[in-house]
């Protein structure tokens, strides 16, 4: 299949600093807003079916079932790309198997300074130290109220996107650490409603103090404020670092087994610099070592494979787990799901490669699944631990 966004897109969005990543970004967002709202317009119409046709693609054989949600297929787009959940009925549209929409804090902020958002091209990577930018929680639980019910306003969830919705929590940046706990709750219960599931991010490097929520004195009682609300039993899972040490994610998988969460996504940004081709920021003229912010991609691939190894031998495979860490083609996507991935999430990948990279990789990912003579992606999660065991 010929992909004009790798053709001729992409050489255009990259070219040196001279397009602004963040602008490009919101543009991005504008127009799948647009395209993703109900209505009769006909071009919109008509591009929502081009949409369709172009990046979707469906086989039985690649959808999951997890936490008593249906999967069309294991590959989502992570958090991060629609903070303000503005185009959340689009993706659907791009043949995402789910979306996760934050993060959200329960206050509104603007983010770290500008510039804030940047590529690495020579490592296919992006640094980013956004910050939390975001409308507040109060505002997405608002935008979905509005944007998901009947014309009637009868039924809240009756336009509700068709493919599973995350909502990924973060700390408010006025907020005490002290004060953790209390602020994720009142974003959780103002979300209740619209989330298919929820995430508790403690592992972005850009809030001041917010990896220190990691350890398990301070997740405890971040953790036990959200059961306490979840009458529903709706899944929580916690988003952890990259950077930690193998008795810091013992420490957390304990935490979450303790505490019945319903799985870890594995993995956020690096904070590491090793190993990096790119040495300067063309924006600020400072050594990328200096600069601050999270790097995805491809530097982060081999760690979040080594993560989500570790987690799965340590738990058996009990606990279900979301990778994320950079994914670009279904190579990538294979080693983490027999690396123990039960589900897949992407961001950087899929801004490097372009749209039709979902569903090249549903595509390869059906090939590896009949090379190996396997009914199902289900049948892959773990694979290499049950080779490593015979």
């Amino acid at each position: 299949m010929k992909d004009p966004y790798r053709q001729l897109v992409r050489p255009l969005l990259f070219r040196g600093v001279t397009l602004d990543p963040e602008f490009l970004h919101h543009r991005t967002m504008d127009l799948l807003t647009w395209l993703g709202q109900p209505g009769q317009h006909p071009i919109a119409a008509r591009t929502r079916l081009w949409l369709r046709q172009q990046f979707c693609f469906s086989d039985p054989r690649l959808a999951q079932t997890c936490w008593g949600l249906n999967f069309a297929n294991p590959l989502g787009l992570a958090a991060g790309f629609d903070k303000d959940g503005t185009a959340a009925l689009a993706w659907p549209l791009l043949g995402f198997g789910f979306a996760e929409l934050g993060t959200v804090t329960c206050h509104p902020q603007p983010g770290n300074p500008q510039p804030r958002l940047f590529r690495l091209l020579q490592d296919e990577a992006v640094l980013n130290r956004m910050g939390f930018n975001n409308q507040g929680s109060a505002a997405l639980a608002n935008r979905l109220a509005a944007d998901w019910a009947s014309d009637s306003g009868t039924d809240r969830l009756a336009n509700r996107p068709g493919i599973p919705i995350g909502i990924n929590l973060g700390k408010s940046k006025v907020t005490e650490l002290a004060d953790a706990a209390d602020d994720y709750r009142v974003s959780f219960q103002r979300l209740y409603p619209y989330g298919d599931y929820f995430v508790v991010n403690v592992s972005s490097p850009n809030t001041p103090g917010l990896r220190s929520l990691q350890a398990t004195d301070q997740l405890a009682p971040i953790l036990a404020a959200l059961q306490a609300n979840n009458g529903e039993h709706k899944p929580v899972l916690v988003k952890i670092a990259p950077d930690l040490a193998w008795p810091d994610i013992d420490a957390v998988v304990d935490l979450a087994l303790a505490h019945g969460l319903a799985g870890i996504i594995a993995t956020n940004t690096t904070i590491a610099r090793a190993g990096l081709k790119t040495q300067t920021l063309l924006q600020t003229g400072n050594r990328v070592a200096e600069e601050a912010g999270g790097i995805s991609g491809a530097p982060l691939r081999q760690r979040s494979t080594e993560v989500i190894h570790y987690i799965y031998q340590r738990t058996g495979g009990s606990l279900p787990i979301v990778g994320v860490g950079g994914i670009f083609t279904a190579a990538d996507a294979w080693a983490k799901i027999t690396a123990g991935a039960t589900l897949l999430q992407v961001y950087t990948g899929w801004v490097y490669e372009g749209p039709w990279m979902v569903r090249r990789v549903l595509e390869g990912l059906l090939a590896k699944l009949e090379e190996h003579q396997l009914p199902n992606v289900a049948a892959a999660v773990g694979l290499s631990h049950r080779s490593e065991s015979t």
